[in-house]
């Protein structure tokens, strides 16, 4: 029952969401589509056997789950557009508190990424 009411939906969701950011500058793919298969996983065994067969994205989600590897193409990219973020923030008019929040999570979030292995 669970599977249908929320692990199916999630896993759905996440997958339209990682679509979308295959067109949308900006936004992440892959970590929408990790998350669908981990969703995948628990209610919706097909889908995570078409998100692993996938030719782009299957062997990254396999070397997530085995070694919680991220390519270090990856690691660039998320680290460039948070940086692109931050500058953005500082010229927007966006409330004190994220201006002065948001830089320090970002650079925990960097250094996280940073640490885990590559391939």
């Amino acid at each position: 029952m669970w599977e249908r009411l929320f692990w199916r939906p999630l896993a759905a969701t996440c997958v339209a969401l990682g679509a979308t950011g295959v067109v949308v500058p900006g936004l992440p793919t892959t970590p929408f589509l990790l998350v669908a298969a981990w969703a995948a996983s628990h209610g919706w065994p097909e889908m995570e056997q078409r998100l692993l067969a996938h030719p782009e994205y299957g062997p990254v989600i396999r070397r997530w789950r085995e070694r919680r590897a991220v390519p270090r193409r990856a690691k660039w990219m998320a680290t460039g557009l948070m940086l692109v973020s931050v500058i953005s923030i500082a010229v927007a008019p966006v409330p004190v508190w994220l201006q002065w929040g948001l830089p320090p999570f970002l650079a925990c979030v960097a250094l996280w990424l940073w640490t885990r292995p590559e391939t």
